[in-house]
């Protein structure tokens, strides 16, 4: 079992009750599952960086991504419909305990000019999303190797009732918010 889950089960979710004033400890909020999506963007032309962006994105998430079709053609953005746009890998359970800690961690400290995530990403059901700029951040990713810069968005989605308790959450189990 991965040690932030671990601290969670054992501790965390104990506190959370008694902050929260929760009367059954299956109410506490939980972590349900983490969705990490990258788009191609202008480069969805581009074979290699296609093909990057699917190898990075499974290094990263240690599971295949799936690819994503666009839905409808938009003629301002020169998109046909079933055309590729990105990847996208929905992780449960360890392995979305292990991306969370990963990220806590290793990831947002190597951020440059990072000062802590937005209090306003919420959705307004206890659910967070963030974006990353550059993949590189992210310890399985060598710069060296990287020939483009790529962007991915990551959504927790938790078992939070609003905002409030999914944040509470959130900073017990160590995510940095701004001040």
């Amino acid at each position: 079992m991965n040690l932030l889950r671990e601290t969670y089960e054992n501790k965390i979710k104990k506190d959370l009750m008694k902050e929260l004033n929760l009367s059954n400890l299956n109410e506490v909020p939980g972590i349900e599952k983490i969705s990490v999506n990258m788009g191609l963007g202008s480069s969805k032309d581009n074979k290699e960086y296609i093909k990057e962006a699917e190898a990075d994105l499974a290094a990263i998430a240690s599971q295949k991504p799936l690819p994503r079709y666009a839905k409808k053609s938009i003629a301002g953005f020169k998109l046909r419909e079933n055309e590729l746009i990105g990847y996208a890998v929905t992780l449960r359970e360890d392995k979305a305990w292990d991306l969370l800690e990963k990220l806590i961690k290793a990831v947002l400290p190597q951020v440059r000019d990072f000062r802590g995530l937005k209090n306003n990403a919420f959705d307004g059901s206890g659910n967070y999303s963030l974006g990353i700029n550059e993949h590189f951040v992210f310890p399985e990713i060598n710069p060296d190797k990287v020939k483009y810069i790529k962007s991915l968005q990551i959504n927790i989605k938790t078992t939070a009732l609003n905002d409030d308790q999914g944040k509470a959450l959130l900073i017990k189990l160590g995510v940095p918010f701004r001040k």
